[in-house]
């Protein structure tokens, strides 16, 4: 049975894990998982839309990541207000910094959805629609924006 977010529950990879003691670790983009970053307000958003959706989101301030299947970075077209796909496929190498598990209230670096058994990766094309959705929300009011 498919998770809601269009992966088989369980879909941790058992070569990578959040770090389990107190310090953040700094994770290359690319092998385990690409990731998307959005200015917080635009990700709360997105958050709300996706719902059960999503998968982890990581949290710093006032930006949120989401982790992607490794590669689907590279496919990702640009968006509007700082929206960024983070991948292997650009020439330099990108790290994020990865709070430890047990690092789930903020505002430093936490998970705002933690990684659990059936909660990992987003399906990026339902994160691409939940964003642009979230883009064109007016903050106020909650309504989306007619263009």
């Amino acid at each position: 049975m498919a998770h809601p977010n269009g992966f088989p529950p369980g879909t941790t990879p058992r070569s990578w894990a959040p770090p389990s003691g107190t310090d953040v670790e700094l994770v290359e983009v690319g092998p385990y998982w690409d990731a998307v970053r959005t200015p917080a307000d635009v990700g709360e958003c997105a958050l709300r839309l996706l719902g059960e959706a999503t998968g982890a989101v990581i949290a710093d301030y006032s930006l949120m990541y989401w982790l992607i299947p490794p590669g689907h970075a590279q496919h990702w077209r640009r968006m509007q207000r700082n929206v960024n796909a983070l991948g292997a496929h650009d020439a330099t190498v990108t790290y994020v910094g990865v709070p430890p598990a047990t690092h789930t209230t903020g505002p430093r670096l936490h998970w705002r959805i933690p990684v659990g058994p059936d909660r990992y990766l987003t399906d990026p094309y339902r994160l691409r629609e939940a964003l642009a959705r979230a883009i064109n929300t007016e903050p106020e009011t909650g309504e989306e924006t007619r263009s």
